[in-house]
């Protein structure tokens, strides 16, 4: 370690401590507080804010910072580090610290106020915040815009670098030209599978020991992580000895089981990053779409597999004899996987889940860039509902209030979910390439793509960017045709329908 890197280090650490104690406060007001521990926790938490503002911005860290940046004996972890500090500190000190501040106590809030107004389907309860989250979104985002950059832009950038609207709008264009036509034919077959049986009576406590179990089958550590109940499934960590993920139990028993593998995908991902970068600010994923394509392969790519089902699904029926016990292996997997125009993204088939995607990415483009008024969101959601999904929210619970997000002020997330489902698909018909990928799963030895994840995505934290960790485990650049391959050829087989467009891949 150099000498200016060490003493840049005491420095870093502090952000750093101050940063992990922001994020236990917030994991705690949406998982453990009390109901009315919120409006003191979020005066909490905007105090920490303003101490990593400071932290973050003083003189002596900035001027540690710029003789690191000079350093070239710097190991790749150091420079690692010192890169992604100096972008936080160009992302934040442009901002007033009390703007800054009162922020951070505003989403504390928000969440609360969100939870409650979704409880009650009252979206005009949760209106007046998020106009004021908005406002704060657009105005940290002008003070950043640098060269005439537009406002969503800058947003997009926190979350997955390199993709700005222009990619986007190709992206979800080449989607949306590629997948609503073969939804309704999925669709329209997909209704001979029975799904009855997931719906019921399905008592919690036994949802909680099929949660904990396939948590830890599909590899998340409890000796180094926790689970707990939310209002929306998340994941959070402190470092990778301390990862947390949520769930919730409905009477839809499925709703829960996907969810915790999802999350469990997160966890495995922040549990795999190496030591050496835990608790420093290259320790975390790559980015959001990184992220996501690491839950959502856990999720889809393993969990709505056949064969993962193969060695454990005995063990289910028996964790539910009632409800699934005459039900065959081959009719389970045809019910997760059934395909429906539905309301709810977190609870969407794999084939429509990236149009949900898309709905938000058009929604946020109009509240960013053009302005709409907030009070006229629910009626343009459920207006691109039905355009794109033939199907019509009634209430704000299941329309504009079902996600968190836009009380914590995540403002150009949502795409991350649809790219990281096509990240996801890319490695996949790699792996497919190196490995048995299904006769792995069909013997049990998940561990075995797990350890391969582990070894080319997750332990570099930040080292790389997503587009290079595309590159150096496929040997090419980020290609949404594999996402179109992948889903058509797994549809087509699960319901025997003819697909014209082969080899989209190759293009």
């Amino acid at each position: 370690m150099s000498k200016r890197y060490e003493q840049l280090k005491t420095y870093m650490d502090r952000v750093m401590a101050i940063k992990t104690a922001m994020t236990l406060f917030e994991w705690d007001n949406e998982t453990l507080a009390p109901q009315e521990a919120g409006e003191l926790t979020s005066q909490v938490i905007g105090v920490l804010s303003g101490e990593y503002f400071q932290a973050l911005t003083c003189s002596e860290l900035r001027q540690r910072l710029k003789e690191c940046r000079e350093d070239e004996a710097l190991s790749e972890p150091e420079a690692a580090n010192v890169r992604e500090l100096w972008e936080e500190l160009e992302k934040i000190q442009c901002i007033p610290q009390n703007e800054y501040q009162d922020f951070a106590t505003l989403t504390a809030r928000a969440t609360r106020v969100w939870a409650r107004a979704k409880e009650d389907n009252d979206f005009k309860a949760f209106a007046p915040t998020l106009k004021r989250v908005i406002e704060y979104q657009k105005k940290f985002a002008g003070y950043r815009a640098n060269n005439g950059k537009r406002l969503y832009d800058v947003m997009l950038d926190d979350f997955e670098p390199g993709f700005s609207m222009e990619n986007l709008d190709a992206f979800f264009g080449l989607l949306k030209r590629e997948l609503v036509p073969f939804l309704k034919q999925v669709a329209e077959e997909s209704k001979k599978a029975d799904d009855s049986f997931l719906k019921g009576d399905y008592p919690v406590k036994q949802q909680e020991k099929l949660a904990r179990f396939l948590a830890e089958y599909v590899g998340f550590d409890f000796d180094r992580g926790v689970m707990a109940v939310s209002a929306h499934p998340f994941t959070t960590n402190l470092h990778n000895k301390d990862v947390r993920i949520t769930t919730h139990y409905t009477d839809c028993v499925d709703s829960s089981l996907f969810s915790v593998i999802h999350e469990a995908g997160h966890g495995i991902y922040e549990q795999g990053i190496r030591d050496e970068l835990t608790l420093t600010p290259a320790g975390q994923g790559a980015s959001m779409g990184m992220h996501e394509s690491q839950s959502r392969f856990f999720e889809n790519i393993i969990g709505r597999n056949r064969a993962f089902w193969v060695p454990i699904y005995g063990r289910v029926q028996n964790m539910f004899p009632k409800q699934l016990g005459e039900v065959s292996l081959d009719t389970f997997v045809a019910a997760v996987n059934k395909v429906t125009a539905g309301l709810i993204r977190t609870e969407a088939d794999e084939l429509s889940y990236s149009l949900h995607v898309l709905i938000r990415y058009e929604i946020e483009k109009m509240l960013i860039e053009e302005d709409l008024d907030v009070e006229k969101l629910p009626e343009v959601w459920a207006s691109k509902y039905e355009e794109y999904l033939g199907v019509r929210p009634e209430t704000a619970a299941e329309g504009a209030l079902q996600d968190i997000h836009w009380s914590q002020g995540s403002f150009g997330y949502f795409p991350s979910y649809a790219l990281g489902s096509a990240f996801g698909a890319q490695l996949y018909c790699h792996m497919k390439k190196n490995m048995d990928f299904e006769g792995l799963l069909e013997k049990g030895k998940v561990n075995v793509i797990r350890q391969y994840l582990k070894e080319h995505i997750h332990q570099f934290g930040k080292l790389k960017t997503s587009r290079q960790l595309l590159k150096d485990v496929t040997g090419e650049d980020f290609n949404p045709h594999y996402y179109l391959d992948y889903l058509k050829e797994k549809y087509a087989k699960l319901y025997g329908i003819e697909v014209q467009e082969e080899g989209l891949s190759q293009q």
